[in-house]
Parts: structure tokens; sequence; C-alpha cells
């Protein structure tokens, strides 16, 4: 059976995305308020969900998420692709 979790978890840069948002001093209901206007509806439960990798991200909400974050998508998923250098 194929899992659709990788360590247990539903995505890859909850904790990266906890880190970037913490220290833009933002809570949770701020990101998500951000998104809104962007026309991302995901809730503050929906953001804490991908922060503890209990909810999956879809590609235009990864997009999204690095925009309002400032930052890129790849740079979102930095620590999980150098996790995987580590395995090759």
């Amino acid at each position: 059976m194929i899992s659709r979790k990788f360590n247990g978890k539903s995505n890859i840069l909850g904790e990266t995305l906890r880190n970037l948002r913490k220290s833009k001093k933002w809570s949770q209901a701020d990101l998500s308020n951000k998104l809104m206007l962007l026309g991302i509806d995901i809730n503050s439960d929906g953001i804490y969900k991908i922060e503890k990798g209990k909810r999956i991200i879809k590609d235009f909400e990864l997009s999204a998420i690095s925009m309002v974050l400032g930052v890129s998508e790849t740079e979102l998923l930095t620590d999980f692709r150098n996790e995987l250098k580590d395995v090759i």
C-alpha cells in the first residue's frame, strides 16, 4: 500500500511555515486574512493543521502562501529538499 504521508505528515513544510509566520509576528488568523485577500480560503484552523502536518497543501495554496510570506516556493521546501539530499 502506498502511503500518502511523508514521515507521518500530510505535508512537509508545516514547521517552516510556522517559523516564517512567527518571524513576521503574524498570528494564524493574520496569515489566513492575507490569503483570503488573494481569494485563497484557508481559515486559521486550516493554517494550524498545515503547521502541524495534518492538512494537505494544494499547489495554488503553496504559491499563494509563498507570495504572502515574501519567499519562493523553493524556500518553503528547503528543509525537505535537504532531507532528501541526505538520503541520496
